[in-house]
This record gives structure tokens, C-alpha cells and sequence, in this order.
């Protein structure tokens, strides 16, 4: 049976074709902020059978080989030679793009905000009991991306033989009082070569990646439902059964369903756009109240007009869990982070070609990896204020 007081999280690997075109466009990005770190960048990208295409604006007066970075990057994530209908060598590959709108180009240009919507950042304690290191992150998201992360190195190094680029994994946790008590059920899909191997990829799968990732844990018992494959042979994928979208995966890139999203997609843009460098923002500002222990659970939620520079709402939530009241909190958070577009941008150093590594496993959680919005280099300063 299974509690009403359960979470649910998904991921998916860099060879899904959601995934696969949030790669693309950050591919894309990151090749022009390499030339031109002032560039405006937004795109989005679609991959069906035989043909990928890649829309948007780019105001650039640098060259980038659009066409050479999209071929690399499918060829690096596995659908080279090996993949029917969709080999990076042979594959249509198209692009419509524009220079951005002059008059938001000059919105932004005066350090307004270059998109308007409510951007969500979000960070826990709830692991602090686990024998884990969730990174501040809710468990069943922390987990879903690390099967996601353990089935690639496991087709890439061949531990598991015949494995192709696509997959997910979805992971369901039981909390009580607040923090995570088991797992009910975790899953796994991993395309693979050809049906009379799926037995075999079946086991495999099970001990490389749903127990070598989840026994560690703690959250195992005896009733945790495993399931490998559970739709049976798993061998045609990728954008050959199913059409990939750029930014499709929005609750996946954040915190799962266990707070609010803003609405808004990450991949292919770049951080004068606030879907991406306020959602950065709102992750490390709750993250540091974490860190500084003034909560144990915090959410924030900032709001922008487009070529506004200030935030017009600034809105905070400690689910009862602070150690002082929310609002003074708050009060703390408006006198210590520049929250305009600009101090974004320089406070968390965002003009650098980063955001390939962001497309895949998550935008948040991963620490060591250059996201400097993951740093807590501000919870000594918090601490200090709150007294």
C-alpha cells in the first residue's frame, strides 16, 4: 500500500530526445559565449526522425558553426553509426534563427530584465539524517538523476553490454514528519540493442544501477518494488518513436514536484534572460538560508517584468521550519543579494560557457561542477545578520 504523504521524480538521460535538444541549444550557447560572452542567446530545438531543428535568436557579430556543433553533440551523446534514422552523419539538419528584438535588445541594454514571469529556487536539510549527501536537494529528484547518471556511465564504460543512448528513471519516496523514510518504488528504462538481450539487460540494470545507486541509501526495504524495463524489450528509441522538445523537462531540471516551478525552461538561454540567471539566483539565495541554518526547508519566489531592473515581488517560505520568522528572513535576503538582473549576472559570474554541463541530471545539486549558484559562500554572512 502506499501513503498518501509520497513524492514522485523522474529523469532522463542525455540520449531522450527532450534531453538530447536541451543539449543542443546549451551546446550552442555555451559556442557563442566562448566567442562572444556579451552575446544574446535564445533558441529551441526539435529532433524528429531523420532531421533536427533549431529555432530562436542569436545577436552575435561572431561566427559560430551551428550546423558543426549540433552533428558533435548528437555524436558525442551515442547516435552515431550504430543509430537507424537518426545518425548524426546523415541526419537533416536545419536552422531559422533571428537577431533578438531591437526594442527588448534595448530593455536589456539598460540592464532591465530581459523576460518577464516568476522564477523558483528551493533547498532542503531533509537528507541530513541519510547516509547520502543530497546537496540540499529533495531525495526523490536527487536520486531519480543519479540512476539517470549511473545508466549513461554504464552504456559509456560497458559494464552493462549493449546499451543505446536512451532512458529514464523515476523514483517514488515516502516521507513522515517531513523527511524521507523509504523508497516505494524505483525504475529504470535503458534502450538496448535488440530483443533477445533483454533478460540479461534486465538483471544488469537492476544490480549496476537501481542497487549499486539506492542500497547506499538507507531507504531500502523489503517491500521497495524495483523494476527494470518494465515494459518489456526496450530497443527503439530516441527520436526514431518519439519527438524531442528543448525544455520539456522543466520539473526534472529543478526540485521535482516537491515545490512550486515558475513555468519557465533553462536550456538555450542566455542570462540576461531571468528563466535562467533569477531561477539561478533563487536556488543559491535558498540554498545559503539552508546552509546558515536559519531553516530547514526553504523556498523563494522572485518576479520580474521584462526591461525592469528590480524585482517587482520577492516572496519566501520556510514551510514553518525557521528558526527566525520568515519575514525577518526575508528582510535579510533584500539587504544582502543584489537581485537585480545585472548583480545576478556578475554575483554569480554568469557570462562564462557553462550551461552544457546543466542540461542533463539537473540544473541544481551538483556540486564541484563550476555552478557557482551552488555555492554556500554566503550562509556565514546570514548566520551573522540574524543573530
Amino acid at each position: 500500500m502506499i501513503a498518501d504523504n509520497c513524492f514522485t521524480a523522474e529523469s532522463a538521460t542525455e540520449g531522450h530526445p527532450d534531453k538530447m535538444c536541451d543539449l543542443i541549444v546549451d551546446a550552442v550557447l555555451d559556442d557563442v559565449l566562448r566567442k562572444d560572452r556579451f552575446a544574446r542567446v535564445e533558441l529551441d530545438a526539435i529532433a524528429v526522425t531523420g532531421m533536427v531543428l533549431v529555432s530562436g535568436e542569436i545577436t552575435t557579430k561572431k561566427y559560430v558553426d551551428i550546423n558543426r556543433v549540433i552533428r558533435d553533440t548528437i555524436c558525442d551523446i551515442g547516435y552515431d553509426h550504430c543509430a537507424p534514422r537518426f545518425d548524426c552523419n546523415s541526419i537533416a539538419v536545419l536552422s531559422v534563427l533571428e537577431e533578438q528584438s531591437e526594442e527588448i535588445a534595448l530593455a536589456v541594454d539598460r540592464k532591465g530584465a530581459g523576460n518577464q514571469g516568476v522564477f523558483v529556487g528551493f533547498a532542503t536539510d531533509e537528507a541530513r539524517d541519510l547516509p547520502i549527501d543530497a546537496h540540499c536537494m529533495p531525495v526523490p529528484i536527487h536520486l531519480a538523476h543519479a540512476l539517470t547518471a549511473r545508466l549513461t556511465q554504464v552504456r559509456k564504460e560497458e559494464i552493462v553490454h549493449g546499451l543505446l543512448p536512451d532512458g529514464q528513471a523515476q523514483m517514488t519516496v515516502e516521507y513522515g514528519d517531513g523527511l524521507p523514510r523509504r523508497i516505494t518504488h524505483a525504475a529504470i528504462s535503458g534502450q538496448h540493442e535488440n530483443a533477445g538481450s533483454a533478460d540479461r539487460v534486465r538483471k544488469e540494470l537492476t544490480e549496476q544501477v537501481l542497487r549499486h545507486v539506492l542500497e547506499p541509501t538507507g531507504l531500502l526495504t523489503p517491500e521497495t518494488k524495483l523494476y527494470a524495463n518494465p515494459a518489456g524489450p526496450f530497443t527503439l528509441g530516441g527520436p526514431l518513436v518519439d519527438v524531442g522538445l528543448s525544455g520539456r523537462k522543466q520539473i526534472d531540471d529543478c526540485y521535482g514536484t516537491i515545490c512550486r516551478h515558475g513555468g519557465s525552461s533553462l536550456s538555450g538561454k542566455d542570462p540576461t534572460k531571468t528563466d535562467r540567471s533569477a531561477t539561478y539566483m533563487a536556488r543559491y539565495v535558498a540554498k545559503n538560508i539552508v546552509a546558515a541554518k536559519l531553516a530547514l526547508r526553504c523556498e523563494i519566489r522572485i518576479a520580474y517584468l521584462i526591461g525592469v531592473e528590480e524585482p517587482i515581488s520577492v516572496q519566501l517560505s520556510t514551510y514553518g521550519t525557521g528558526q527566525i520568522p520568515d519575514e525577518r528572513i526575508l528582510a535579510l535576503v533584500r539587504e544582502n543579494f543584489d537581485l537585480t538582473t545585472a548583480g545576478i549576472i556578475e554575483h554569480l559570474n554568469l557570462r562564462r560557457p557553462v550551461y552544457f554541463a546543466t542540461a542533463c541530471y539537473g540544473h541544481f545539486g551538483r556540486v564541484g561542477e563550476g555552478f557557482t549558484w551552488e555555492q554556500t559562500d554566503m550562509a556565514e554572512t546570514l548566520a551573522a545578520a540574524a543573530g
